[in-house]
Parts: C-alpha cells; structure tokens; sequence
C-alpha cells in the first residue's frame, strides 16, 4: 500500500512543479483575488486568472496539440477562436447591440478627441522598436495604449501571438485600474477654472440618424482601410441591430448571453497562453512599462486635445472630456465625471464624456486595422 501511494505521488503533478510554474500559480491567485475581493474587471480577469492556473498545474494536458490523431487537450481548441481571430470581432459585434452613439452624432467634434487618445499606441510602437522588437512586436505592444482588450488581443493573435498572454494582462489590467492612473494625469493638465467648465446639453439624435451612422460608417472605414473590417464591421453590425429596433430579441442575446459566453471562452483561452516560461520573461517587464506610457499617453494626448478645444470654442469644452477617449467603455467617462463632480458636484460630464469614449471605441479599431495593414 505505501509504495503504492508513493508510486502515485511520484507520478502526480506536485514532482513536475518547478519554482517558476509556483510563481505564476501565485500570479494567477493574485489575479483571482483582485478580480473577486477588489472587483476589478471581474467578468473577463477570473476567466483569464483561472485559465493561467489550468494551464500551468502540470501533466494537466489542457493546452497539448493533436498528435497522431490523437485529441488535443480541451483549451487547445477552445484557443482556436483567439488563434483565428474570431472572439475578438464577436465581442465587438456584442459591444455596439451596447453602445449609444449618440452623444457623438449629437457633437461630432468629440471624435478629434477619440483620435488623439490613439497617439498613445504609436508612442509605445516607436518606444518598443527603440528596444529592439519588431514591428510587428511593438505594434502589438503599442495597442494597449488603446485601452480596449478585445482590440489588443485580436492585432496581437494576428501580428506577435506569442505575446498574447502577457499583453491581454497588461491590457486588462491597465483598464481595470483607469480609476486610479487617469485622475492624476486629468489634474495635472488642466486647471480648476477648466475642470469647472459646464457644457450645453446635447441635441436630441433622431432615430434616422442613429440607423444611418453604423451604415456610413462602415462604408467610409472600410473602403479606406479594409483591413479594419473584421472589428468596426461587427461592432457596426451590432448597433445596426439594437437601432433598427426591428429584432429585440437578437439585441438582447448579443448583448447579454453571447456576451458572456464568448467573455468567458475568450478569457480562459487567453490566460492558458500564460505559461511560466512566457509570462516570467525579460519582454513582459518591458511589455507592462510600454504599456502603463502608452495608456498614460494617450490620456495626456486626449486632455490636451481638449485644451486645444476648450480654446478653439472660447471656454465651452470642458477638456477633461479628453481623457474619455481611450476606449475603455464606460469607465473613463465615468472618471471625468467623478472628477467634475470633486470640483463642482453639479456638473453633469457624463453624456458628454461619452462622445469620445465611443469614439475611441472606433479610433482603437482603426488604429489596430492601420497597424494590421502595415505590419501584417
């Protein structure tokens, strides 16, 4: 019986453990714990946490490629909607039955917003090049200045899939802390007489209007950079459905069962490309300081964007508007509105804030099909 037992616990994963599998096994508890306790990003970090400690309990299997037509493991296929690009546009599809484009039809202007927060991604490009990656690499390292994780994992599948792991979690993670890297930077570029600035109430967007942007949009985006497609087609797509007002039933599947569904194969299936000898390399330090400049750029580009409107309308853009045009969405408007309210509790930022913040939606989604089309 004893050597029974220790033929069993010879044979188990405790004697394949190495000391780097146990750090990324701490990481990913890590992870869990701040996904549950401290509710950041919950509904795709603890898909990602869970599938880092799948992937890294030895002898499990999980991730192991078809061999002499015997079966891969269970995440090996679950990966390959990452691998060919399909979640990512699906969540975007899911993402536009959610998304309200009207306050940006209403002041079109704030799209100049959502365009400068992308400076941000082709700072951090330049900056990864000037370390010695490749393009494809930098780009897919310049991304998360985007803050859309969907984007970033789909220009990282498809340009530098070895990095996917590492750049998910530094994208999802940087998002979840919008909440604490923004407010310093808004402040710092604005001062209190233009965090106080009131901005007139927005028109009224007929229903017209709401049917024909996802339209033209497409058309224009796509016949100027087709390989765009993919991301604004399906995030285009979706809201054409929640508009349309004529299939409530297919808005209300993307935008909660699908939604969740394709979340929880897209996060279990990123985080079980985390493997040790990946994720504790000398590239993911660089990846996560890369991409901490590129987020901060991009929130600085978009504050001053909107100093240069404050100017250009003689006072009536509040310029922390700006900062929403990183696409974390709803999030960032909801930083400039919590900081509004800090310097007069009855503004009312938020509908303006979200013009940009959709707007970044498109401007992460253009940017990641000009980065595509380059580099590809």
């Amino acid at each position: 019986m004893l050597d029974a037992l220790i033929e069993m616990f010879d044979s188990s994963g405790f004697m394949a453990l190495d000391f780097k599998t146990v750090i990324v096994l701490g990481i990913a508890c890590l992870f869990l714990y701040l996904a549950i306790a401290k509710g950041y990003e919950p509904y795709l970090l603890i898909p990602i946490a869970f599938g880092m400690l799948l992937v890294n309990l030895p002898l499990g299997g999980l991730m192991d490629h078809p061999v002499d037509g015997a079966n891969g493991g269970l995440i090996y296929y679950l990966y390959q909607g990452v691998d060919k690009g399909i979640y990512p546009p699906l969540i975007f599809l899911c993402l536009g039955a959610t998304t309200d484009f009207g306050p940006l039809i209403s002041n079109p202007r704030t799209l100049l917003l959502g365009g400068a927060a992308q400076v941000g991604i082709f700072i951090a490009l330049m900056g990864s090049i000037m370390l010695g990656m490749t393009g494809p690499e930098a780009a897919s390292v310049g991304i998360i200045g985007g803050a859309d994780g969907p984007t970033a994992i789909y220009t990282t599948s498809q340009l530098a899939p070895h990095l996917l792991s590492t750049i998910a979690l530094a994208a999802y993670s940087y998002m979840a802390l919008v909440p604490i890297i923004q407010p310093p930077i808004i402040k710092a570029l604005t001062t209190k007489e233009q965090r106080k600035v009131k901005m007139q109430q927005l028109r009224p967007v007929s229903k017209k209007e709401k049917i024909l942007f996802p339209i033209v949009v497409t058309i224009f985006t796509v016949l100027i950079l087709p390989s765009s497609a993919p991301l604004i087609g399906m995030l285009m797509l979706g809201n054409l459905i929640k508009e349309s007002g004529r299939v409530p039933k297919i808005t209300e599947t993307l935008s909660n069962s699908l939604m969740y569904i394709i979340t929880i194969l897209l996060g279990v299936s990123v985080g079980a490309k985390a493997e040790a000898d990946i994720l504790l390399s000398p590239d993911t330090i660089k990846i996560i300081v890369l991409g901490l400049i590129a987020f901060a750029a991009g929130t600085a580009a978009g504050v001053l964007m909107g100093r240069l409107m404050y100017r250009l309308t003689k006072g009536k853009i509040n310029p922390m508007i700006g900062a929403a045009g990183i696409s974390a969405v709803p999030m960032a408007a909801r930083v400039v509105q919590g900081v509004g309210v800090e310097e007069d509790p009855s503004n009312f930022l938020l509908m303006h804030a979200m013009g940009p913040n959709v707007a970044g939606v498109i401007g992460s989604a253009v940017a990641a099909g000009v980065l595509l089309q380059y580099f590809g």
